[in-house]
């Protein structure tokens, strides 16, 4: 393996810019994939080490930065911090497209950008990437990870913050809010696969200030856990929490106490920010390109639009830093990325929505007015593509459709030019695996219980969004506009209140119109937010939005929601990210038998040659759409007939979903 360092003297910078990268170390270079030809691109290598910062804490685009002020300076004056790096670059760059394309790392993974438009698989854990079919490559990015969370285990693309010196009068109490899937007499704040702990220790494991609540909804009236029931585990790393009795699955906990150990956590944006600005527009670095993209999902989806809302998208230089943002799943929320003991990985789904939630200026509802881009002069504001999943209508807090209706909810807004929003029609957050399956418990066991009441839901993304990137790279880049947003509109009755959902009466599967919806916190009030979602038809599926060939043409009802499964608690309330797959009967005599109004499969199609034309008709009206590759036609074929098999298996609906 071919190994590079690179040493940058701060004697090269110029007094005018300080918030910069200070160093980039490439500890390791190898080429990929036994070093595969990806078309006209031609072979691409890896890159990984790390890049250094330093920023001034009194310049104008650091001000943002909370407790910026209070991290420990160098002898220069400056805040000093470290940053992991990972690249994936054409061999010989000049053949490449000139973007950087940066992903923001979800909880510091790797590899989104890889799953979603490669068909391939994230990085294992020697950093081998699979590159699937290599569209990326062949497209001729840059794909640049830059570590910006602090919070996540060793092993990860990182950030290394500094530290926080807070006044004694700085240190105020945070609340965390924890749910269990089984019965535990410990836990901490936050472990799953995706999620890792909160980090921050307790100032004293049995102060008296602390308090442990809990309710059965996220809004419910909580009832204090007595002091004497729970307390902090001694010493434990990150902290754990033990109550007598155990935690109750399903039910919602929230521990509020002082801790410690603060670190400037906002320095992570700051990182994303110089680190694309000082590879795109400076020529003594490794790393370079002519324009930059992001692409953020989920988690990241969220920093994506606190980034923008904060302000980070222009450089010391007063410069454009990325030319073109995909916001991925995040609804119309933010996150605590920029706070006082931010917790990044921790997702709190409902506090992070917050006011303004549309990216153009409109009026809150005591008069404010604000937008998520109403900090950047025209010339400065990026090519904004949001897609959506119902999921982000129906549960989370993401209220996605606060992103285009008014903060009332009663009249769809206009979107700015340069915005443009999708919905994924009957998908839901994370595409679950093909056979349908119910989702595997937050334990990460091969042999986890089920997590949802239904089969969760595995309608894919990537048709779509594979043609969305070469349509969305054509509008940065060459200002060629590409498809009209399509999701559902107050004005067609494509999205309604929730109360006005036809959803059809289905024996046996719990009725969604009982789902709580969000809401926001103002000072210590929870104000509930219009609680708007996809309208559905007598099947139950959604109507608005873009329809993947395997919604067009159903087997199934797929959903957005999924209640939680009896053995994982609270079964009233849905499990926050997953959908429902819920199979239409095979026969008229087996729908009548189950009292179920939807068409069988038969009374539908003649067969399975009349399925499967209907999905490909379905795909090509997609690509003459722009929303699907040619390429990925026969890919949906080859779906259909597999589906119809699993569909018109005797077991369909049962075996798939058992233990």
């Amino acid at each position: 393996m071919t190994r590079l360092c690179w040493f940058l003297a701060s004697a090269i910078f110029s007094s005018s810019a300080l918030a910069e990268v200070t160093g980039v170390t490439i500890a390791s270079r190898s080429v990929i994939a036994d070093g595969r030809a990806f078309g006209a691109t031609g072979s691409y290598e890896q890159l990984s080490g790390s890049v250094t910062f330093a920023l001034d804490p009194a310049a104008p685009e650091n001000a943002g930065i909370v407790d910026l002020g209070h991290a420990v300076r160098g002898d220069d004056g400056l805040v000093h911090f470290t940053s992991d790096l990972y690249v994936l670059q054409p061999t010989d760059t000049a053949k490449g497209n000139g973007v950087l394309f940066f992903e923001l790392a979800n909880r510091g993974t790797l590899g989104t950008l890889l799953t979603q438009f490669n068909h391939g698989s994230a990085l294992a854990a020697n950093g081998i990437p699979d590159a699937g079919d290599g569209l990326l490559m062949r497209d001729g990015y840059t794909l640049v990870w830059v570590g910006w969370e602090f919070d996540v285990p060793p092993g990860r693309l990182r950030l290394q913050p500094p530290a926080a010196d807070l006044p004694a009068s700085g240190v105020a109490p945070i609340s965390v809010d924890v749910v269990v899937n089984q019965r535990m007499s410990e836990t901490v704040l936050v472990d799953e696969p995706v999620r890792p702990p909160v980090p921050y220790p307790p100032t004293h494991e049995l102060d008296q200030f602390d308090r442990l609540t809990v309710r059965d909804k996220f809004w419910g009236e909580p009832t204090e856990v007595p002091r004497e029931r729970w307390r902090f585990v001694p010493a434990s790393a990150p902290p754990r929490i033990a109550l007598d009795g155990g935690f109750e699955p399903g039910r919602w906990y929230r521990v509020t106490y002082r801790a410690t150990a603060p670190v400037v956590a906002g320095v992570g944006l700051a990182a994303l920010r110089d680190a694309a600005s000082a590879f795109r527009y400076r020529a003594d670095l490794p790393i370079r390109g002519s324009a930059a993209y992001a692409f953020g999902q989920s988690q990241t989806g969220r920093l994506a639009r606190e980034f923008l809302y904060d302000g980070f998208n222009v450089d010391a230089e007063g410069r454009r830093v990325f030319d073109a943002f995909w916001i991925n799943k995040a609804g119309a929320a933010r996150g605590s990325f920029n706070d006082r003991f931010a917790t990044p990985a921790h997702g709190d789904m409902f506090a992070s929505t917050q006011f303004p939630f549309a990216d153009g200026e409109e009026a809150d509802s005591d008069g404010t007015r604000d937008g998520l881009l109403s900090r950047y002069d025209a010339a400065l504001q990026p090519k904004v593509l949001y897609t959506n999943t119902p999921v982000e209508y129906w549960g989370g807090g993401r209220a996605a459709a606060l992103q285009h209706t008014t903060v009332r909810g009663d009249r769809d807004l206009a979107l700015p030019d340069n915005v443009r929003i999708y919905v994924l029609a009957g998908t839901q957050h994370i595409v679950a695996p093909f056979p349908p399956t119910r989702a595997p418990a937050q334990t990460g066991t091969a042999n986890a219980r089920s997590d949802g009441q239904e089969l969760s839901n595995p309608v894919p993304h990537d048709n779509i969004m594979r043609a969305l990137l070469r349509a969305w790279h054509a509008w940065a880049a060459e200002g060629i506009a590409p498809p009209s947003s399509n999701y559902p509109r107050l004005a067609d009755d494509t999205l309604v209140p929730i109360r006005e959902v036809a959803f059809p009466h289905l024996p046996g599967v719990a009725d969604p119109r009982g789902i709580t919806g969000p809401a926001r916190i103002i000072g210590d009030r929870v104000v509930p937010l219009p609680y708007l979602v996809p309208q559905v038809d007598g099947d139950g599926n959604d109507i608005g939005g873009i329809h993947d060939p395997e919604a067009a043409v159903p087997l199934a009802t797929t959903t957005g929601w999924n209640f939680r499964a009896e053995r994982v608690g609270n079964p009233s309330e849905i499990y926050q990210t997953l959908g429902s797959y819920i199979p239409f009967a095979r026969t008229r005599a087996e729908r009548e038998a189950a009292s179920d109004p939807r068409l069988s499969i038969e009374e539908r199609y003649t067969g399975e040659a009349d399925y499967v034309a209907r999905v490909e008709a379905a795909a090509r009206g997609l690509v003459q759409q722009r929303l699907m590759l040619d390429e990925d036609v026969e890919r949906a074929v080859a779906r259909a007939h597999a589906h119809w098999a699993f569909a018109m298996r005797a077991d369909s609906a049962t075996s798939a979903g058992a233990d």
